[in-house]
């Protein structure tokens, strides 16, 4: 604060963050009422301010907050109770969700891509990097839902008795004519996790990865997991370099054949989504409950609903 007047932006942050550090949640009125303001103007003005909706924002920084933690050797459940959940369960999976691995993987860094250059800085302070490169919106978002829902239907496919998990029940043989037929969940989820490995091999310049087709879904989930924050970092590190035209010689090709990055990530995605949606069809088949994979649904969950809804309520007050 200076000596002419308030810090308007400072109140507005210590308010959405306020408890962070004893592990309280916080409510969008609570927060607000901590600004003296309506939820309405808080959220707004906070999210034209920062770029990053109030609810959002402290759920972020908590997460970046959880993960210093772990790498000072915090247990999972000690960090999911400081970070303000309320189960170890809820806590990975918004963990996973954003950092692209589970809490028992340390992160390379705690901090998580923001719009705002705003992050956590230990032991319970904000750190406002001015030069940050954030990726593109859309492109984080693709890439994180895929990895988010791939995971979803794995923990699904966990529950499966092992002959619906193998039984042949697509009627055409392959999803691509070089990779073999894929005719059931397992070799549908199988050939998905395969094709990150794959990629990522070539790009980081590893050998031919090893492979199991005949992997259960708890084997499955785990190759997912060691891949995900991986492939989510490579397609960060791509966005940040401005690399998306650059060309990669992939040796493991025979003979080795040169492929443009930006298309190597819209082919993983293309065939990533179309291999979620029929698992989602086998799973049907097999009476199992499972959601569109929407990702306008996916985008709701993840900023949570009180964020949306103060989004939302933005968005008509000012169009009326």
């Amino acid at each position: 604060m200076t000596a002419s007047g308030r810090d308007r932006l400072r109140e507005l942050l210590d308010a959405a963050l306020a408890g962070a550090d004893d592990g309280v949640t916080r409510s969008l009125g609570e927060m607000a009422a901590g600004a003296f303001a309506s939820p309405f103007h808080f959220s707004r003005l906070l999210s034209r301010t920062v770029g990053e909706p109030p609810v959002a924002m402290r759920r972020r920084v908590m997460l970046e907050r959880a993960a210093w933690q772990l790498r000072q050797g915090s247990t999972v459940t000690d960090a999911a109770w400081a970070a303000g959940y309320e189960s170890v369960e809820g806590f990975t999976r918004a963990y996973t969700r954003a950092f692209g691995h589970p809490p028992s993987t340390p992160a390379r860094g705690h901090w998580l891509p923001a719009p705002n250059g705003i992050h956590y800085h230990p032991p319970m302070s904000l750190w406002v990097h001015s030069t940050e490169h954030v990726m593109n919106p859309l492109t984080e978002q693709l890439v994180s839902h895929d990895l988010d829902d791939t995971r979803a239907l794995l923990e699904i496919a966990k529950g499966l008795p092992e002959a619906d998990f193998r039984a042949e029940r697509l009627p055409f043989p392959a999803v691509t004519s070089w990779e073999g037929p894929e005719r059931s969940i397992a070799a549908v989820l199988e050939h998905h996790i395969w094709t990150k490995e794959v990629w990522l091999a070539s790009i980081e310049g590893l050998d031919l990865p090893p492979r199991d087709e005949n992997n259960g879904p708890a084997r499955l989930l785990e190759r997912h997991d060691a891949t995900a924050g991986r492939w989510l970092a490579v397609v960060r590190d791509i966005e940040a370099r401005g690399a998306w035209n650059d060309r990669l010689i992939d040796a493991l090709c025979d003979p080795p054949e040169s492929f443009v990055l930006s298309g190597v990530v819209a082919h993983v995605l293309t065939y990533a989504a179309h291999r979620r949606q029929l698992v989602r069809h086998l799973l049907r088949e097999v009476g199992r409950e499972v959601d569109d994979g929407d990702p306008i649904m996916w985008l709701r969950a993840v900023r949570g609903e009180a964020a949306d809804e103060a989004t939302h309520d933005t968005a008509t007050r000012d169009t009326t």
